[in-house]
């Protein structure tokens, strides 16, 4: 299918500079649209650095009896809502300007900083330490278990990260990368000061997305939802991943939307390996045949990287009176999840037009 990707001058400044800035700009972008809008704020529990209040901000851009609906979400991950507002304030102008207009029976839902906390905090879990992507679980049956998790936990914490880094590297070598990478990333319901924790109870993103499914009675409409993050894979390239079955109407949905570029953890063909309780399957749950959801993962660096950064987030945060030592690694986790490189802004802007671009056109096509 064709389409006219919009060639305005990309513009880096998007990127905030704290979640506060994002969620200003972010309503400014939109109080100046000329079509129709309908705003809703979810506040959360609890305050940023600097005492401000968090909220996950929702808009419902153009025809509300529309049919067919594009849906971006930003900051499933809270320190990834820095990519996620700039996507948003990029395509909010570019709507503004006409130069991707939303098409008839076609509407626009836009989801900023779904777990706020983590956003302002640099952090990508919440308050209590859960990780929003892997919560859509039912937390009325027995929870998921990560035998792998279990057995490397006592690693996790260990003050010597070569110490850490063997131990990793004698799980691999008896069990296998993938083994490796599931253990620690594929999801957790034991340990609340661990990585990849996915709670005992639905968390406010998820709450959030409950609603929203039922307020605009989305599974009575066609569904294209991009949840942006960052900090896996190749350094800049934006990877379309599709968590549906292989065999399934979504990742048919997902391949004629976007094409031979789509990804499926589940047949290896992904930077990411399969994963317990994903924001993915809240939304499986409600689509149609024509529907897909897709997360649209920008690169930054090496993932052994990403596990050490994220190790030394969870240490230091489950120790008391450590505000000075936090507040610096705050400066490493930014620095991995959204990078101070104006050619990696640029990419994630560009690749993020083209991938919504064809979510827009292929959906009301």
């Amino acid at each position: 299918m064709s389409y006219s990707l919009p060639f305005a001058v990309i513009d880096p400044s998007v990127f905030p500079a704290s979640y506060a800035c994002g969620r200003q700009s972010w309503l400014a972008r939109l109080a100046q649209l000329p079509i129709p809008v309908q705003s809703v704020p979810y506040y959360c529990p609890g305050a940023g650095p600097e005492g401000e209040s968090l909220s996950t901000d929702t808009a419902w851009i153009g025809d509300e009896n529309a049919s067919k609906i594009v849906v971006l979400i930003g900051g499933t991950h809270g320190i990834e809502g820095f990519a996620g507002s700039a996507v948003q304030i990029d395509h909010l102008q570019l709507i503004g300007s006409s130069l991707l207009p939303v098409p008839a029976d076609t509407a626009v839902l836009m989801v900023h900083a779904l777990t706020p906390w983590g956003y302002a905090w640099q952090r990508r879990c919440d308050a209590d330490g859960v990780d929003l992507n892997r919560n859509a679980v039912d937390f009325t049956a027995p929870l998921p278990e990560n035998p792998g998790y279990e057995l490397l936990r006592p690693a996790f914490f260990l003050a010597d990260a070569k110490q850490r880094k063997t131990a990793f590297a004698e799980f691999e070598q008896q069990h296998g990368r993938e083994a490796l990478e599931k253990a620690i990333s594929a999801g957790q319901y034991s340990d609340p000061a661990g990585p990849f924790y996915g709670g005992h109870a639905p968390a406010h993103g998820r709450r959030v997305t409950e609603e929203l499914i039922a307020k605009y009675s989305l599974h009575e409409r066609d569904l294209a939802v991009i949840d942006i993050h960052t900090g896996l894979g190749p350094y800049g390239y934006g990877e379309i991943i599709c968590d549906h079955a292989p065999d399934s109407a979504g990742t048919a949905a997902a391949y004629k939307l976007y094409g031979d570029s789509v990804t499926l953890p589940l047949l290896g063909t992904s930077s990411s390996v399969p994963k317990t309780g994903l924001l993915d399957y809240a939304w499986h749950a409600v689509m149609n045949a024509r529907s897909c959801y897709i997360t649209l993962e920008f690169g930054t660096f090496r993932t052994d990287q990403l596990f050490e950064i994220l190790l030394r987030d969870h240490q230091l945060w489950a120790l008391p009176d450590n505000l000075q030592a936090r507040s610096q690694h705050s400066k490493v986790m930014r620095h991995h999840f959204c990078p101070a490189d104006q050619a990696w802004k640029e990419m994630v802007l560009f690749r993020a037009r083209q991938v919504i671009a064809q979510a827009l056109h292929g959906l009301s096509a």
